[in-house]
């Protein structure tokens, strides 16, 4: 009998391992490869040794944070989907408003997940990005 093929490989970059390991339970579920990675540094290294077919990743880490792991991504993989994920994704002050989400998309995010999401609208916003246009 043949092994099953998964249906893409997922790159998932976030330095919180209960998010990480939500994420990639779910994905495994559905039938994807998943990857992790726990900051932006390591999640370009692991996309540099084995290309992912999509990556997720967090927009708050240490080290490398996903704005700037965002603009490297496009710049190395162009072609690869991304998308963005944040739980605090607006700062303001009494001078200034900055969504980090919508940031993230100027710098090449595909797709943007507000934190907290569920199973399903993750699962959504894969399978949507992933489609073939």
């Amino acid at each position: 009998m043949q092994a099953k093929r998964p249906l893409a490989r997922v790159l998932v970059i976030d330095d919180n391992s209960d998010i990480r390991e939500m994420i990639r339970t779910v994905l495994v579920h559905a039938g994807y490869e998943v990857t992790l990675a726990v900051d932006g540094g390591k999640g370009l290294e692991a996309q540099r040794q084995e290309a992912c077919d999509l990556a997720i990743t967090d927009i708050f880490m240490p080290q490398q944070d996903g704005i700037e792991t965002i603009g490297l991504l496009k710049k190395e993989f162009p072609n690869t989907p991304i998308i963005a994920m944040s739980g605090g994704a607006k700062f303001v002050t009494r001078q200034t408003s900055v969504d980090y989400l919508a940031t993230a998309h100027k710098f090449g995010a595909d797709r943007l997940l507000r934190k907290p999401f569920d199973i399903d609208e993750l699962l959504k916003v894969v399978q949507e990005v992933l489609a073939p246009h």
